[in-house]
């Protein structure tokens, strides 16, 4: 059915009201999301084809930098999405590499939720679990859609082990993915054999090797996962990738551009991938064009782009803020399904415009 426009005078005569605010702990989101996983791809895949269609806003991040903490820094994430999930809102993520060596994860963030009739906010969220289960199911989705044709890989290879890896671990278990062989690699070993017992905690049935370098990861993996801080190319041997691996690229600036000219490119919105020293904005630079890019995942998606098998398939996902705002409403519409909302009444103190 088609939407009626409402004229202004109309939208100004319907009366509204201010949505009840509720603050959502990081405990609540985990407890809707766990065990969740492959509706949370399914979600992720619709909120892509969504975005491809244009029922989206979703402007360029702001990132906010500090001369003092040259390796910190703290992303706005600015966002809108139509379809069935209807919400404004805004992710507010901060990095801060430092704190791994106190203990703590890198990386915290709160979403706001909007109303989109009147703007006020509604919900305030815990947001890195939902931005690390958001990633792991682009990771997971793009995994599966870019292997359809070549076979899915029985070896995959963790360059990188916080906890984006984790999670995409648990996404790709959880969305039926089984694995002969699990490479380990990190700059730092105590990370890396951190990693090696959570995936033998986990269950698997595969034989987890921690490698003393990248090259024997990669060269031994058929499906890499580059989960880094890194931010700036360090990995720069095309003959590495010889064996055509599929690369999820989730951490951004790790391939030398020489890499992805070697390679299909999908990426997860063009425009945001092509910013902010990423690779691929690098690999553009580097030629003054575009033609390296093969497509989107919506793209893939779609059938627009078949994925190849006679060359590396890279995907790098930017993270869009779409995403974040998709999977946050559907832990707070569970959360309100349930009863489970913790509602702050006196939240917003001014509510009569004259007083």
């Amino acid at each position: 059915m088609t939407k009626l426009a409402t004229s202004p005078a109309a939208a100004a005569a319907e009366p509204k009201t201010v949505p009840p605010f509720a603050v959502i702990s990081g405990t609540q989101v985990q407890q809707v999301l766990q065990g969740r996983e492959k509706q949370v791809v399914e979600l992720v895949e619709q909120t892509y084809r969504v975005h491809a269609a244009g029922d989206s806003v979703n402007p360029p991040s702001y990132f906010l930098r500090f001369p003092d903490r040259p390796t910190s820094r703290i992303i706005a994430l600015p966002a809108s999405i139509g379809g069935q999930v209807e919400v404004d809102g805004i992710k507010w993520v901060s990095s801060f590499p430092d704190n791994v060596s106190s203990g703590i994860p890198r990386a915290s963030a709160v979403l706001i939720l909007n109303d989109r009739v009147t703007g006020y906010p509604f919900a305030c969220m815990e947001g890195s679990i939902i931005s690390a289960s958001r990633t792991a199911a682009s990771a997971a989705a793009a995994a599966d859609w870019l292997s359809r044709g070549r076979g899915r890989p029985r070896r995959v290879g963790f360059f990188g082990t916080g906890l984006i890896a984790r999670y995409i671990h648990t996404f790709l278990k959880a969305t039926d993915w089984s694995f002969d062989e699990i490479g380990v690699f990190d700059l730092s070993g105590e990370s890396a054999e951190g990693f090696k017992g959570y995936l033998e905690r986990s269950g698997t049935g595969a034989r987890v090797t921690v490698h003393d370098g990248p090259e024997q990861l990669i060269r031994s993996s058929d499906l890499v996962v580059f989960a880094t801080v890194a931010g700036q190319p360090h990995v720069h041997d095309t003959t590495w990738f010889a064996h055509n691996p599929l690369v999820l690229h989730v951490s951004l600036r790790d391939l030398a551009p020489e890499i992805l000219l070697a390679s299909t490119n999908i990426l997860d919105d063009i425009e945001h991938c092509l910013k902010a020293g990423t690779s691929a904005h690098l690999l553009e630079q580097m030629t003054g064009n575009r033609d390296f890019v093969d497509g989107t995942l919506a793209d893939v998606m779609e059938g627009k782009v078949p994925p190849s098998d006679d060359r590396p398939i890279v995907f790098s996902p930017f993270g869009l803020g779409v995403l974040d705002l998709a999977v946050g409403k559907y832990v707070y519409d569970e959360l309100a399904r349930s009863g489970q909302l913790r509602v702050l009444e006196d939240f917003f103190s001014e509510l009569r415009r004259y007083g």
